[in-house]
């Protein structure tokens, strides 16, 4: 069984090699895109390989030069260019927080508690905020204040696809939980296309909400000239979406307390299949 699994690893981390390739020659050759869009693509292709990959194809890359803003504006490309932030950030904070505190053998409830704040503070601070920062005039703190509630919303739901995937086969793969092993790769792998699915339709809702702005573009524009002025700034549509958008505070509190409820289903869900601890065991 494992080594059927290896040779299904193997193969899998050549592919997603050769989709950061891919990615990396569309951005230096066709697509124009921002330096944090850029960076959120190549980690998010690098956690999901040659499906990240396909997904950056139907709803990112520009047919042709000069036609990326009329190719992304469609709602669904928009959503997941939203759904890019979250994962890119959400998804680093958890593998990166896994691979640490396994090394300290903690209860599994415990490494999942560490590793949701780690997910949120990476998914806050870095990417939703440095994505909104045009947004509001370069002033960081204000963009971690306003993408706060998206943030939140967005990392339960990633989670409840990523937790389940994550605690059952961490449990029942040997060496699944050891950053040493390929399994522990493969298993994130799997976890953040589960946090894909499950976050999409969240992510969908805030764009058309017009609380998460989509896929960003960065057409060049020669300097100087009014285009490149209105170039550098956030276009039209994001300014009256995320400045008009409102919810009131009962309907921000209903969504709030639907994606923790459907996150602590998940957990107790799960936990019928793996125990989940928060104390050393006898």
């Amino acid at each position: 069984m494992l080594s059927y699994l290896d040779g299904i690893l193997t193969l899998w981390f050549i592919l997603t090699a050769g989709s950061v390739m891919v990615l990396i020659w569309d951005f230096t050759t066709n697509t124009p895109l921002t330096r944090v869009m850029k960076l959120a693509w190549v980690l998010v292709i690098l956690y999901t390989g040659p499906i990240g990959l396909l997904i950056y194809l139907l709803s990112c890359r520009q047919p042709m030069p000069g036609t990326h803003d009329a190719f992304i504006a469609d709602h669904w490309k928009q959503a997941v260019g939203s759904l890019l932030h979250c994962v890119a950030g959400d998804a680093t904070g958890v593998i990166i927080s896994a691979a640490i505190v396994h090394q300290f053998g903690l209860p599994n409830g415990l490494d999942l508690v560490i590793e949701y704040l780690s997910a949120f503070v990476a998914g806050l601070l870095v990417f939703q905020a440095l994505f909104m920062l045009a947004m509001y005039g370069g002033h960081y703190w204000l963009a971690v204040r306003k993408t706060f509630f998206a943030e939140t919303v967005s990392m339960n739901m990633v989670m409840v696809g990523m937790l389940p995937v994550m605690v059952v086969l961490m449990h029942t793969l040997p060496g699944a939980n050891d950053p040493r092993h390929a399994l522990f790769w493969g298993v994130m792998s799997l976890a953040t296309l589960a946090g894909m699915a499950t976050a999409y339709p969240i992510n969908s809702w805030l764009v058309a909400k017009g609380l998460k702005h989509g896929m960003l573009s960065a057409i060049p524009a020669p300097r100087g000239t009014e285009k490149a002025a209105m170039a550098a700034a956030p276009s039209p549509t994001m300014q009256q979406g995320h400045h008009g958008a409102s919810l009131s505070r009962f309907q921000s509190l209903v969504v709030l307390l639907g994606t923790i409820a459907a996150l602590a289903i998940t957990v107790l869900v799960t936990a019928q299949f793996v125990p989940i601890r928060f104390c050393p065991g006898p």
